[in-house]
């Protein structure tokens, strides 16, 4: 039983300073016998690009790949769904070909779907960040294939965040939809990495082959890799906001906006009642390295998540200064214990949501129990360490 192979003769060359190439192109390259003689579905949305901005299907298809079906995640194929948001299934209209959401009625691949499929792409592109739900569809998709006996190839993507591990981890009585795997909030892995680690861990047995990304080492951003940045959801606009997301994200399972239906979502946290000056000395006070933070008014437009529509909010805006030293998750913590000492009647956690992004229920009684950011923090270091050995087996760059 396959628990998760790579192609041979491109691990050993990770480290060249030659271009980062997406799995996708490397596929192309010199993998052209998985998919050879195969009806191959496709499972991707509007970052599966390569290098010079080309779509999947347009490079599956020139390069003579059988394309028959198409599978959308969250967000749906082209990405603009808002999150949560229920996507329908559809046909492309420059190919004919079904584009099946697995955002919808079902999240995985069906029977019908796969009638006219042989093999399983997956090129999705992952934001590093534990909440983001694109692993939760490519587990599906696993899962699905085991019952279907057809094989799953993950073209992989470089981690937008690089390979940096943060946060603490999720507990697995917690697992979800938003977090299936017991990994941190910034988990450093690739989605072809967490594809291997599930394919043991959750026990799924899928016939599954990674395709790296060629010379992308774990050190790397994604502007570091000169493959082009396409915004993964509508709400994550630039790298600076995925550099974020691992921390701020957590307010969503509070009363605060995060920003959404702004041009700066997950920079930026508010409310209309938001003592800024009050919150920014706490938050200051901290003397967190790597970020500096600036009161600021931001009025969310259609945000996707019911919060503020067309009101003015007081924000504090997030800035990076130092990436290597900037860590969005105990910057989170800061800024949730410092909104509660000076809200503590309206911070309004939504407690099933939150305890699901932060991993389980401890974050969320610390902060109540006024306890100390370092106390907090302190306590993820041997779950991280932990999880640090447990994966070693499954990862692919150096």
């Amino acid at each position: 039983m396959a628990f998760g192979l790579v192609v041979l003769g491109l691990v050993s060359i990770l480290s060249s300073p030659e271009p980062v190439r997406p799995g996708l192109e490397v596929l192309i390259r010199d993998s052209m016998h998985l998919v050879a003689g195969r009806r191959v579905g496709l499972v991707t949305n509007q970052g599966g690009i390569d290098r010079a901005g080309a779509h999947a299907v347009d490079v599956l298809r020139a390069a003579g790949v059988n394309l028959t079906a198409l599978f959308s995640p969250e967000h749906g194929f082209r990405g603009t769904a808002d999150p949560g948001e229920k996507v329908a299934s559809t046909v492309d209209r420059t190919t004919g070909l079904p584009i099946y959401s697995l955002y919808g009625s079902t999240a995985a691949p069906t029977d019908t779907m796969l009638s006219n499929v042989d093999v399983l792409l997956v090129d999705l592109p992952d934001v590093g960040t534990r909440y983001y739900t694109y692993i939760s569809t490519a587990i599906e998709v696993m899962r699905s294939a085991v019952k279907h006996g057809r094989r799953v190839i993950i073209l992989d993507r470089p981690n937008p965040i690089s390979g940096r591990v943060q946060g603490n981890l999720l507990d697995p009585a917690f697992r979800s939809f938003i977090g299936p795997l017991a990994v941190p909030m910034r988990h450093g892995m690739t989605l072809g990495e967490q594809a291997r680690l599930a394919n043991r861990e959750l026990e799924i047995g899928a016939d599954l082959v990674v395709v790296p990304a060629q010379h992308w080492t774990r050190s790397m951003y994604g502007d570091a890799t000169g493959i082009p940045f396409v915004p993964p959801s509508p709400n994550l606009q630039d790298l600076e906001a995925l550099i974020h997301y691992p921390g701020t994200c957590l307010f969503e399972g509070t009363a605060l906006s995060v920003g959404r239906g702004t041009p700066a979502a997950y920079h930026q946290v508010g409310a209309p009642w938001l003592d800024t000056t009050r919150v920014l000395a706490l938050v200051r006070g901290a003397r967190l390295p790597g970020v500096v933070f600036e009161g600021v008014g931001f009025t969310p437009v259609r945000p996707g998540d019911a919060k503020f529509p067309n009101v003015a909010l007081r924000g504090i805006r997030l800035r990076v200064t130092d990436r290597e030293a900037y860590d969005p998750t105990r910057t989170a913590v800061v800024m949730l214990l410092a909104v509660r000492a000076v809200h503590p009647d309206q911070i309004g956690f939504i407690e099933r949501h939150f305890d699901l992004l932060a991993g389980g229920i401890r974050l969320r009684q610390a902060i109540l129990a006024d306890r100390t950011a370092e106390s907090i923090v302190s306590e993820w270091t041997s779950g991280r360490e932990s999880f640090e050995t447990r994966i070693r087996p499954f990862l692919i760059y150096r």
